[in-house]
């Protein structure tokens, strides 16, 4: 479905001579720092503000101490706003380390296709109620969620905004920088997709999950990274991977929440993966949904005959 690769061969090769080995690793480094940084303001500056916050006003501290803070609704919302230290430590990286614009990872026209982005959101979407669908067959634990629809009406425009910041700095730093500089460096996909693929996937082991329901979810997640990384090969552009990853996580954060942690802006809840219960069947069954779900989307997105076909990115740099 990819017969054409020239888009991502003018992409791989954009990098100017200081993208080399060592300036990648340390580059990287930055951008961990600065996540790490703004992570510890959201989780202790947030949790203390909130347990002032609730003294002042004579009650009692939030249950739960820091998880009762990341549970709520500002506990999310500023979870979510974190991820801004990526795009902080993303253009330190690039502005210091490599001398090269921000811009220059978004693709080869160095901007976001629009059409793309479009295309990769309307794409996941149809897959996710899809796979909504089996996942309901499987376990039909579904009901309304706590937030009153006024309050998710309210509440639509902050979630989308600081989701679209979440997913955009996971993109850009996967499939932007870590791909871009590993595929300037080495042509073997088992590094320069791989190896980014493989560590955006660890990232999303959960403590509280059994062992395989854990690898049902990095299952479903490594196939996830396969198709973000293949509509980046496929255009040269990071368009239809940004729209792409802000379906799936709206779809759990403001429809369908499967997370016990992240349901307080769903409209419904289902039986939480986190949760007792499940067998090592079910584990099996979500993995093959969660692996259906992408390989659809992939056709969707790559089929010579899709409506939702992205398109290679030839655009020349805006002066």
């Amino acid at each position: 479905m990819i017969s054409d690769p020239a888009a991502f061969d003018r992409y791989r090769h954009s990098p100017n001579h200081k993208t080399t080995l060592w300036r990648l690793f340390f580059g990287t480094g930055i951008v961990v720092l600065f996540w790490v940084v703004s992570t510890a303001i959201v989780l202790f500056g947030g949790t203390y503000a909130l347990f002032t916050w609730q003294a002042s006003k004579g009650g009692a501290a939030p249950a739960g101490g820091m998880q009762g803070f990341l549970a709520s609704h500002i506990g999310i919302l500023s979870a979510l706003g974190s991820f801004a230290g990526i795009w902080i430590g993303l253009w330190i990286a690039m502005r210091w380390v490599h001398a090269e614009p921000l811009s220059a990872l978004l693709g080869n026209s160095r901007r976001v296709c629009r059409p793309d982005f479009l295309k990769g959101l309307v794409a996941v979407l149809i897959t996710s109620l899809i796979s909504e669908i089996l996942l309901y067959l499987l376990e039909p634990g579904i009901s309304r969620g706590t937030i009153r629809l006024s309050s998710w009406l309210l509440f639509l425009i902050p979630i989308v905004a600081l989701t679209f910041l979440q997913t955009s700095s996971e993109e850009v730093l996967f499939r932007g920088y870590l791909l871009r500089g590993l595929a300037y460096r080495y042509r073997s996909p088992f590094i320069w997709a791989l190896l980014p693929g493989l560590l955006f996937t660890s990232l999303h082991w959960s403590t509280n999950s059994s062992a395989a329901i854990n690898a049902c979810v990095l299952a479903s997640i490594a196939a996830f990274a396969l198709l973000l990384t293949l509509v980046v090969y496929a255009t040269g552009n990071l368009g239809a991977a940004l729209g792409a990853h802000l379906g799936n996580n709206l779809t759990g954060f403001l429809l369908i929440s499967h997370q016990a942690s992240y349901n307080s802006f769903a409209l419904f809840t289902a039986t939480p993966l986190e949760g007792p219960g499940w067998t090592t069947t079910d584990a099996v069954l979500i993995a093959m949904i969660g692996i259906v779900s992408s390989l659809l989307t992939i056709v969707l997105l790559l089929h010579p005959r899709s409506l939702l076909k992205v398109a290679a990115d030839t655009a020349e740099p805006a002066s």
